[in-house]
């Protein structure tokens, strides 16, 4: 491949980094959903980076690209590496490129004159700044604090510092003016997370997010799956217990979600006493609570029993409809 088809595939590449945002039909707006957007578009339409802070699972990503879709431009996606250098975000001289010029204007004259200039390409972060896209850095905490600290101009004083560039005078690029920012984060006692630097969190508003509501939660899970409510519910149920059951497990929905599917697929209902269904809640609720000990052994099958009899109806035993003038109440 020669150089020049070489730099226009690594723009290209760029370019198809670029997403135009639309709102998926998963996405469920429900009170708490809308307030926090509400709130994240206020700071955004004050020039201000959000962040989304918060657990695996708590929708930081999801909301991150409703976000950028309500507001209406080109999104550049980032995920934070603990690989990454700076170059990684703004971008880096891919090669050198030799021009040559002939002049024979007089026959008895041969003139020849050769150049050779450096070839710089944009990365990501660069392309939004010239662009005004909306980054979105998902993750950005497992990313080295070094690598992030070409941000801080960015963020502050709108100017992204390109040093591959001063040799050619272009050591600094003012940022366009519709840039803006979504940042997420995890815990940084999660495993592959980095300390952020304060400067940079001072730079941007935090959105502290925990898990939703339950309304919140059974709209997800229904959504994603189908079930009918009542069914959902049951799942939704049990997940929230184990998560307040105890300070060492903290299943999010994606678990429930995953049970949800496997049920409707293997036609089966939420029911205590259905080994099937055990097995799954057992399978994949493990990784949380598993931790779960006594005695030096595991008791996550006996905690998850309990609150599956806690919560759903036995098998073969379907809900009790009773009526309250013209309201059905399922018990």
């Amino acid at each position: 491949m020669s150089e020049q088809s070489t730099v226009s595939s690594l723009h290209s590449a760029l370019e198809y980094d670029r997403i135009a945002p639309e709102a998926s039909d998963y996405f469920v707006s429900t009170s708490y959903v809308k307030e926090i957007i509400d709130r994240a578009l206020i700071y955004l339409h004050a020039g201000y980076p959000v962040h989304f802070a918060g657990p695996s699972g708590t929708g930081k990503t999801t909301l991150a690209f409703h976000l950028a879709a309500t507001w209406g431009r080109d999104v550049t996606l980032m995920q934070g590496n603990e690989e990454f250098v700076s170059s990684d975000l703004t971008g880096k001289d891919v090669g050198y490129r030799k021009s040559k010029l002939v002049d024979n204007f007089i026959h008895s004259v041969l003139k020849t004159e050769e150049e050779m200039r450096r070839v710089w390409v944009d990365n990501r972060l660069t392309t939004a700044c010239r662009k005004g896209d909306m980054l979105i850095y998902d993750e950005f905490n497992r990313s080295r604090a070094e690598t992030n600290n070409v941000l801080l101009s960015v963020l502050s004083e709108g100017i992204l510092n390109l040093p591959g560039l001063r040799g050619a005078g272009e050591g600094y690029m003012d940022v366009h003016p519709c840039f803006r920012a979504v940042f997420t984060s995890n815990p940084e006692e999660y495993a592959g997370t980095h300390k952020t630097q304060d400067a940079l969190m001072d730079r941007m508003i935090t959105i502290r997010l925990g898990h939703p509501d339950r309304d919140t939660e059974l709209q997800i899970l229904q959504s994603r799956t189908e079930l009918e409510a009542r069914e959902a519910g049951y799942i939704v149920d049990i997940v929230r217990e184990l998560r307040g059951n105890d300070s060492k497990t903290r299943p999010s929905l994606r678990a429930g979600i995953a049970i949800a599917r496997v049920l409707h697929l293997q036609g089966i209902n939420p029911r205590y006493g259905d080994k099937l269904f055990h097995a799954v809640c057992y399978d994949v609720l493990s990784m949380e609570t598993a931790k779960i000990q006594h005695a030096g052994r595991s008791v996550f099958h006996e905690m998850v029993d309990d609150v599956i009899r806690k919560v759903c109806p036995p098998v073969g035993a379907e809900p009790v409809r009773r009526s309250v003038g013209k309201i059905k109440i399922v018990e």
